[in-house]
């Protein structure tokens, strides 16, 4: 399974990347995920299922340290562009 987590930490500051941002994009450019793009307003990264939520942990728990006073975040389950669902056998199985 492949997950997409977008999050964002707070609060902001447009003339500095505050500290638990900081600490947010290390976290998740460290954590071997796919996709990763860190902006100002927002941020993504996909990967394995498992390697998603064990950067969402690292990422709660070393934000909030650094003073992220909130965390807003969303997970998704995603397509895996290896797996063909077409491919899969069906109830009666392949003939």
């Amino acid at each position: 399974m492949r997950l997409r987590v977008e999050f964002t930490t707070e609060p902001f500051d447009l003339d500095e990347a505050p500290g638990h941002a900081v600490v947010a994009r290390e976290v998740v450019q460290g954590a071997g995920l796919d996709a990763v793009d860190v902006g100002p307003f927002g941020n993504t990264a996909e990967g394995g299922a498992d390697a998603v939520l064990t950067a969402v942990d690292a990422l709660l728990r070393r934000t909030l340290a650094a003073g992220a006073t909130r965390v807003s975040l969303q997970v998704n389950v995603i397509a895996d562009p290896e797996s063909n669902p077409e491919s899969a056998p069906d109830a009666e199985g392949d003939r």
